[in-house]
């Protein structure tokens, strides 16, 4: 038996910033059951075939299950492929339907500009944290742009371990 109280979906969010040092921002369909018509940055949930099927980094486990979600994420919704992730902020929240959710906020490089949006967005655009104050964001999103300003203005790698990015498995990075 499931307990409830332990259950949740994990989510992955992905700020996608561009050579310009601009971050990517998507508008989500009116249709969508969650933050209809809202903006906001890609992102996803964690399935268990981002990593069950490819071969344990361990005997017992997959590492970098978040970057695979990211990159898979961003290419499904935006049509772009980045790199150099790298982490920015956790939540939880409810969604309108009761299930629980862990959030983690992650950002990435864009290898590219060429924007191609899913079914699920309707438009995008490349902001400054300054100038998403002018769009209908989520919730957290501004203060997680805002966040990142921080972290990547910062020269300072004792800010966090790594510099804030993610460890690559096998590579002294953890």
């Amino acid at each position: 038996m499931v307990d409830r109280n332990l259950g949740h979906y994990v989510v992955v969010t992905v700020i996608v910033v561009n050579k310009e040092g601009k971050y990517l921002v998507v508008k989500r369909a009116d249709w969508k059951k969650n933050f209809a018509g809202r903006w906001s940055v890609p992102g996803g949930k964690l399935e268990v075939l981002d990593y069950v099927l490819r071969e344990k980094d361990t005997p017992d486990c997959w590492y970098n299950v978040f970057d695979d979600v990211v990159k898979r994420e961003v290419k499904e919704e935006v049509g772009l492929e980045v790199e150099g992730v790298g982490y920015v902020t956790n939540l939880a929240y409810l969604r309108k339907d009761g299930i629980p959710c862990l959030c983690i906020s992650l950002y990435a490089s864009a290898k590219s500009d060429g924007v191609r949006l899913c079914d699920a967005l309707t438009d995008f655009a490349w902001v400054s944290s300054e100038e998403a104050k002018g769009y209908d964001l989520i919730g957290g999103i501004h203060e997680e742009l805002v966040m990142l300003d921080g972290k990547l203005s910062s020269k300072d790698d004792s800010v966090e371990p790594n510099g804030g990015k993610m460890g690559k498995w096998g590579s002294g990075g953890l």
